[in-house]
C-alpha cells in the first residue's frame, strides 16, 4: 500500500482520490486499457474526459 501512495505522490496525483477512483471504475474498465488507470496515466485520462 505504501508503494502505491508514494507512486501517486511522485506522479503528482492525489493519493486518496486516485485509488478511490480506480476502485470505483476498474470493474467496468476494459482489461486491455488497464494502463490508463496507472497513476502516471490517470491524470491525463481525467484531462481527456474534461475536454
Amino acid at each position: 500500500m505504501y508503494s502505491l501512495i508514494v507512486t501517486a505522490k511522485m506522479n503528482g496525483v492525489d493519493p486518496q482520490a486516485w485509488p478511490a477512483d480506480v476502485l470505483a471504475h476498474i470493474a467496468a474498465h476494459p482489461a486491455h486499457r488497464l494502463d490508463e488507470l496507472l497513476p502516471w496515466n490517470w491524470t491525463s485520462a481525467l484531462s481527456a474526459q474534461a475536454a
